[in-house]
């Protein structure tokens, strides 16, 4: 069974349906500019959302930066879409992208594996 198992997750290949964005701050902002940027990078952050652009997003607990479930499957199109967010074009924020996609080893529990 192991090697049959090993098999299926060898051949078996995870195609991308969403990237997982990652955003830190680079704690180069200052209190003035974070709060002149801030407006701007919200209504930016909704209109991606509101594009189905986000799926979902969350704050971190540390309060220094966010994670995006991202409705794109490319790390190059995600890269050029948060880019031109304003903490993006600041260079106040930087993202790790992670492309992500359906827990394959699930296919061994159809006929399909």
């Amino acid at each position: 069974m192991p090697a049959q198992a090993a098999s299926v997750s060898s051949q078996a290949q995870v195609p991308t349906t969403h990237i997982l964005a990652i955003g830190k701050l680079t704690g180069t902002a200052t209190p003035s500019q974070r709060k002149a940027i801030m407006p701007q990078e919200v209504r930016d952050t909704v209109n991606l959302a509101l594009a189905g652009k986000i799926d979902q997003w969350w704050a971190m607990q540390d309060r220094t930066g966010v994670i995006f479930l991202l409705n794109v499957t490319s790390p190059d199109e995600a890269n050029a879409m948060l880019s031109k967010l304003p903490l993006g074009k600041a260079g106040l924020m930087r993202f790790t992208l992670i492309p992500v996609g359906p827990l394959s080893p699930l296919r061994i529990l159809t006929d399909n594996h």
